[in-house]
């Protein structure tokens, strides 16, 4: 008689621990209007965020504006959020560039400064092999005593971190998470099924589908404007309405659509949305530029539409 495959599934197949909670939010970096470090609205957005839903929160990330920063920017904001949202939510600190020696000097400052864990980008331009590639995240992962996230998005780095890389890199005992905007399913799901590595969900629209095959959640940049957005699309997974969860996605769809796929990068897109919202922001740092009048008008229109249905569905 055969045993129907379903049967062999055991306590090893669940869904790997989240590490640094399920709902992250990939939060902006707010500047004054002339262009400093805006600290006090740093607090002020991170509590907010915290209070609608967000258990982490990812700094200096690629909506965080790291590479127009400064060190000592990104560890004063890691210090001032911790202060904001004491224990309520993992901070998570991006230290990741293109230099191995730079991204540990920031591994350390950010462990001081108060941060949980580390997101490590692949390193962009130099567009190394894959094993320098997984020797670099070795070396960062030694150097201090934060649990990591590896940060997989090629289509900015130029360097995809290959699933046979990730599958070396799970067995370090620091490595414990990726970030995935690597838009390939399979490569997701082969090392999901492999290792105990928390997935995380990079790219908005697929909050859902990567959380369906077993991802531990997300790190959402439309989360600064919709903190609870994705949230429900978990909850209603995890309470078995997969319907529901599916249909909540669905609904975030023109809002993911203008932000994230509009020609602007999110950064932009949601400091614009922001700022119409009355919350902290400010405006972004050269070379990018700020939304247009036009811009955030649209932007502000599929807010509105997803709040309306959202408060006609009780969501």
């Amino acid at each position: 008689m055969t045993t129907p495959v379903t049967a062999a599934v055991t306590a090893a197949d669940d869904r790997p621990a989240a590490p640094f909670g399920r709902a992250l939010c990939a939060m902006v970096t707010p500047f004054t209007d002339s262009g400093a470090l805006d600290l006090d609205g740093a607090r002020r957005l991170a509590g907010h965020l915290v209070s609608r839903g967000c258990d982490g929160l990812v700094l200096s990330g690629t909506t965080g504006e790291s590479p127009t920063t400064t060190d000592a920017e990104k560890a004063a904001l890691v210090a001032a959020v911790r202060e904001a949202v004491g224990d309520r939510a993992a901070l998570v600190a991006g230290v990741g560039t293109a230099d191995t020696r730079h991204t540990v000097e920031l591994a350390l400052a950010a462990e001081k400064a108060g941060a949980d864990g580390l997101l490590v980008v692949a390193p962009y331009y130099s567009r190394p092999p894959q094993d320098a590639l997984e020797a670099h995240f070795r070396e960062v992962a030694d150097a201090s005593g934060l649990p990591v996230m590896l940060y997989d998005i090629p289509g900015r780095t130029g360097t995809r971190v290959e699933p046979d890389t990730l599958l070396g890199l799970a067995g370090h005992p620091r490595i414990v998470a990726v970030k995935d905007c690597a838009y390939d399913l399979l490569g997701t799901q082969k090392v999901l099924s492999r290792t105990g590595l928390a997935y995380y969900a990079g790219c908005d629209e697929q909050v859902l589908a990567l959380y369906a095959v077993g991802a531990a959640g997300y790190v959402s940049t439309v989360a600064n404007v919709a903190p609870d957005l994705f949230r429900a699309v978990l909850d209603a997974f995890d309470a078995g309405d997969t319907g529901r969860a599916a249909l909540l996605q669905r609904r975030a769809i023109p809002l993911i659509e203008s932000m994230m796929a509009a020609g602007l990068p999110g950064t932009v897109t949601a400091k614009a949305l922001l700022g119409a919202l009355g919350l902290p922001a400010g405006p972004v740092r050269a070379p990018l530029r700020p939304a247009d009048p036009e811009t955030t008008a649209g932007l502000l229109a599929a807010y509105g539409e997803l709040a309306a249905r959202a408060a006609q569905s009780q969501v």
